[in-house]
């Protein structure tokens, strides 16, 4: 996809009071507008990114606590080496001398180094070592409610799964035909929490009581009988495929436990597509190439239910994959950004998901616990409300 130039080069609504100040002034309320600029879409960036994106993308520089070490600091899929930002003056100031991510292909090979001591945390526990990981005596382990919400997408150009009554029945199907609670127990040990809606119980206004939220119940009969009456519009030219990345730890467990259960229960022919990185995974999505529902999940960027709507369903928002449309839907989530009220605009976030369960433009799945582990001798492991460590506490 090739960017288009600008409209415009001003934007309206901001007035520049002095050399660090500016006012925004919007053209209709947005309750939660606070908690957004907290998102790194607003993040601000320097004169010289403009100049080269594409550089700067390589050599960022940054307002937080830290930054890279020095040239040659990252080295694409093996690491990236930080170290405290001299210049941040913010709240997050680095109890540490630095920190360095550290890629892996394999979680297995990570949770063994975290083990062994090479490697101080790693923020997901491999399916592996779900089971035993939090009376293993050689790591810290941590085990908390989290904020990421699971599912697969099926995109709507997928044939027989379009915006029509055809598709809704396919999908309501397959959802039926999942076994939520029984994969969350099993294959994940209960560090998974079975959806009952597309958000997260951590966040504000989080309903467990919408209606049609039912269709995320496991129900192999009722399953069977919507996929027939979808055979009865139109016969399904299978296979019915997710593909997922390889390298992500669960995913492949995840996907070929879901696939079983929906070939098993629908008898159909279902399979798992695997792709070796989430960047080839994720290019195949842009491009519109892939061909096949594929795994998805949701990390929110602020603590809000319209965070986990919106950027994921709204017509032609970025992080809508699956090319989802729906003019009520629409009309709701304005809504809802203007709502003043809190209690109305958790109705309306409600009612907005029933339009949702009709179509399920995404399946839920689950919500992902925090289940992390820190080797010994790590101090100040701290996790926020991102599933994600607060590395500026961490010390050794």
């Amino acid at each position: 996809m090739q960017a288009k130039d600008p409209k415009t080069t001003t934007m309206s609504g901001l007035k520049v009071v002095d050399d660090v100040t500016f006012t925004i002034e919007l053209n209709q309320p947005e309750a939660d507008f606070p908690a957004r600029l907290g998102y790194a879409a607003f993040f601000p960036l320097p004169e010289s990114a403009f100049d080269d994106m594409e550089a700067y993308g390589e050599d960022p520089v940054g307002n937080g606590p830290y930054k890279l070490d020095g040239k040659g600091a990252w080295q694409h899929d093996v690491q990236i080496a930080l170290v405290p930002n001299e210049s941040y003056d913010g709240v997050r100031k680095p109890k540490n001398g630095g920190v360095t991510f550290v890629f892996y292909t394999n979680p297995d090979a990570a949770y063994t180094d975290v083990q062994a001591g090479n490697l101080d945390i790693i923020d997901q526990v491999p399916p592996s070592a779900l089971a035993t990981y939090q009376d293993d005596d050689t790591v810290q382990a941590f085990a908390e409610p989290g904020s990421v919400f699971a599912s697969f997408t099926i995109p709507q150009s997928l044939a027989g799964f379009g915006n029509d009554e055809e598709g809704h029945l396919r999908r309501q199907a397959i959802s039926k035909a999942i076994n939520r609670p029984e994969i969350t127990d099993k294959l994940f040990h209960d560090s998974r929490t079975p959806a009952v809606d597309f958000s997260s119980p951590l966040m504000p206004g989080f309903d467990d009581s919408i209606p049609g939220n039912d269709v995320l119940k496991f129900d192999a009969k009722e399953a069977k009988d919507l996929w027939s009456q979808a055979e009865d519009i139109a016969a399904f030219k299978g296979p019915f495929t997710i593909s997922y990345n390889a390298d992500g730890a669960g995913n492949k467990e995840l996907v070929e436990a879901v696939v079983n259960q929906i070939k098993n229960n629908l008898d159909i022919d279902a399979r798992a597509k695997a792709y070796p990185t989430f960047d080839e995974l994720r290019t195949a999505v842009t491009d519109r190439t892939i061909g096949t529902a594929f795994r998805t999940s949701w990390q929110p960027d602020y603590p809000s239910v319209f965070n986990y709507l919106a950027p994921l369903f709204q017509t032609g928002a970025g992080s809508n994959d699956g090319d989802y449309s729906n003019k009520e839907f629409d009309s709701l989530m304005s809504q809802i950004a203007g709502a003043s009220d809190e209690d109305e605009r958790y109705a309306l976030q409600s009612k907005a998901q029933e339009v949702l369960f009709k179509a399920l433009p995404g399946i839920p799945l689950w919500y992902q616990n925090i289940s992390a582990a820190a080797a010994k001798g790590v101090d100040n492991v701290v996790f926020n409300w991102k599933n994600k460590p607060e590395y500026q506490l961490a010390t050794k």
